[in-house]
């Protein structure tokens, strides 16, 4: 599993032209699942995500967590994430899971962020969709 984490001011997904999600500050994350994920490894990263202290304190560090600043989430599934370049030039995604296991699980990270952030907003799961960011920092980090 990878969890694309970027960092945002604001961020929103459109699906024909119609905005499905949008949140303010906090994480824009894309999920990409591949078929030997678990719940268990969904688990371990939702609770890293949201542990992540890469917004700014009084001081200037970063070191205030997503709760810390009140931060909202954007979740959008991301099969491309495993994507393989290494022969040829058009990429395979034999890693990434099936649409009914990478579904499941998604939603599952759906469902256990929505039990700690109060503000969670989502894409469509396998829909095509239009993601636009306004990056803070920049700031971006995977997450596997």
């Amino acid at each position: 599993m990878k969890l694309l984490i970027q960092r945002v001011t604001k961020a929103f997904v459109t699906v024909e032209n119609t905005t499905i999600g949008a949140i303010d500050k906090g994480f824009l994350v894309f999920i990409g699942v591949t078929k030997e994920d678990t719940v268990k490894e969904a688990d371990r990263l939702v609770k890293k995500m949201i542990g992540l202290r890469i917004f700014q304190d009084e001081n200037g560090k970063t070191n205030l967590a997503l709760k810390d600043v009140g931060g909202e989430l954007l979740l959008v599934s991301q099969f491309t994430l495993y994507a393989n370049c290494e022969k040829g030039n058009r990429p395979s995604f034999i890693d990434a899971a099936n649409p009914v296991l990478a579904e499941e699980l998604y939603n599952y990270i759906i469902k256990k962020c929505q039990e700690e952030i109060s503000v969670v907003q989502t894409g469509c799961f396998g829909a095509s969709m239009n993601v636009t960011l306004e990056n803070d920092g920049p700031f971006t980090i995977m997450l596997e």
